[in-house]
């Protein structure tokens, strides 16, 4: 991504999914475009996908918000499927990941990388 406000690398080591999460912030304060390069297996690569198209016109806070719903739902503590429908769009299609508990990890690198970048950067404030 051209001129990112910021950049976050993030890793699995339990597999070797690695990624680089990008996003460029608009003036208004949210997220105008989202963005990774990586590699790693088809789960993590495709929740990073449906996530940076999820993350479009979110403020930081409500970035973060939609993390922490994605990673209780792939960890099975979110079963409210309207819910989860609603807030996370396609990336609800993940929630059976919570049955394969060694692909937890995978389906939530990019969510988690995003997180991190956004609270290092002041996001729970916003």
């Amino acid at each position: 991504m051209d001129d990112a406000t910021y950049s976050h690398e993030g890793i699995n080591p339990s597999c070797g999914d690695e990624l680089t999460f990008s996003v460029r912030m608009a003036a208004d304060g949210t997220i105008e475009e989202a963005a990774f390069v990586g590699c790693g297996c088809a789960i993590s690569q495709a929740s990073a996908d449906m996530m940076s198209d999820l993350m479009i016109d979110k403020t930081p806070a409500e970035a973060i918000a939609l993390c922490e719903l994605f990673k209780r739902m792939i960890r099975g503590e979110e079963t409210d499927e309207e819910l989860l429908e609603e807030q996370l769009d396609e990336a609800a299609m993940l929630r059976d990941i919570a049955h394969m508990p060694a692909r937890v990890k995978c389906a939530e690198l990019a969510w988690r990388t995003l997180q991190e970048m956004l609270e290092a950067h002041g996001g729970k404030d916003d």
